[in-house]
């Protein structure tokens, strides 16, 4: 039984840490602004571009086409809004040289109850997609639906294995009879090899095939990051759920031979369940440090993946025109994690239609 929350409590606390000096406000104030919901203290929810999708045009995202994650019925969270040990070039996070200012990313400052993360999390869903009830383009039934989500992808932003008590958020989700995918850059083995339960998919981003590109690229604030890494991946053959590369690709950074051969080399260590090949995203901060020119079409995305599976003899299995994301598979069928999309895999053009070449989340 679930234990009554004092909500108001809740957010005097949020508005008393973020209001407690210029730093946090200032972070607050940009994420807000980007359209970040706080949750907890510390934690935040985003709309998806994809659940306003599903809602409105009844087209999906990747994830529904390839493991039946129904896309309006999907939770976009973090647990540490604005925490991580790497900055990425390629991330659209806030980082301290956007804003001028010093914060210590290193180790948060407020721990959550998984709970109350859980619950509220569930809550600011609701609100969202209340929304679309008065929207005569919506289909009533689906807003209905959504507002009963059944899935949690915990990335969105920040490093999640950052927050201790992870493995109990994972449970808090799960005894609500919602799945997890969880999205890490491996740089926290120790909490993952300590999760009290895994999620029901473990992803870890990949942008970097070796220790030199890593510390250019990835720019980690903490020493040893690229081997904590090289454990994540060395644990990832022990999970019982399945595991997953996202290789994001960086147009003029990790296309190369070279690259890709480095890529083959850690698939091999680590034998995940499957690679994603996803284009980067010229959105958010970003912009700062890339330039549209780094982003690469579809088209080239493919071409890449295949280069991939050639050399690791992985399947490619499937494709996503409109996030430009390839999937690749050491297995004949993914593991289906939802009841969405039920033949997506082999007919993607059925839920995710192209309507533009351009990439869509930069307009959401």
């Amino acid at each position: 039984m679930q234990r009554s929350i004092d909500w108001e409590e809740v957010r005097r606390k949020r508005e008393e840490f973020w209001n407690s000096s210029p730093v946090y406000k200032a972070i607050y104030e940009h994420m807000k602004k980007q359209g970040y919901h706080f949750i907890g203290t510390i934690g935040v929810v985003k709309r998806c571009h994809w659940t306003r999708e599903a809602l409105v045009n009844r087209r999906f995202c990747y994830k529904c086409l390839w493991y039946g994650i129904e896309s309006h019925r999907c939770i976009q969270m973090s647990p540490v809004a604005a925490w991580c040990w790497l900055r990425c070039r390629h991330c659209w996070r806030i980082q301290p040289e956007d804003i001028g200012m010093h914060w210590d990313e290193t180790r948060i400052p407020v721990i959550d109850d998984p709970e109350i993360i859980a619950e509220e999390s569930i809550r600011v869903h609701r609100q969202i997609v209340a929304g679309f009830k008065g929207n005569p383009k919506a289909d009533p039934l689906m807003v209905e639906e959504a507002m009963n989500p059944k899935h949690v992808a915990i990335s969105l932003t920040g490093e999640p294995t950052l927050y201790p008590r992870l493995g109990e958020l994972i449970k808090e989700y799960h005894k609500r009879g919602m799945t997890t995918f969880l999205v890490t850059h491996g740089v926290r083995p120790d909490i993952l090899a300590g999760l009290e339960e895994e999620p029901s998919q473990l992803y870890l981003s990949l942008e970097a095939w070796n220790k030199q590109k890593f510390m250019e690229f990835n720019r980690p604030i903490v020493p040893r990051a690229w081997e904590l890494v090289m454990e994540t991946i060395d644990l990832f053959p022990s999970f019982k759920s399945p595991t997953v590369y996202r290789i994001t690709l960086i147009k003029g950074f990790n296309d190369s031979e070279e690259a890709l051969k480095g890529f083959a080399k850690l698939i091999e260590k680590g034998n995940p369940t499957y690679v994603e090949v996803k284009a980067y995203m010229f959105i958010g901060y970003s912009r700062g440090r890339l330039t549209p020119a780094n982003m690469p079409s579809h088209e080239y995305v493919r071409e890449i993946a295949k280069k991939l599976a050639d050399l690791t003899g992985y399947m490619v299995l499937s494709e996503s025109i409109p996030s430009r994301i390839v999937l690749l598979s050491r297995i004949k069928e993914p593991i289906r994690h939802g009841k969405g999309c039920p033949d997506g895999v082999k007919h993607p053009e059925k839920y995710a239609w192209v309507i533009t070449h351009e990439y869509e989340e930069m307009k959401s």
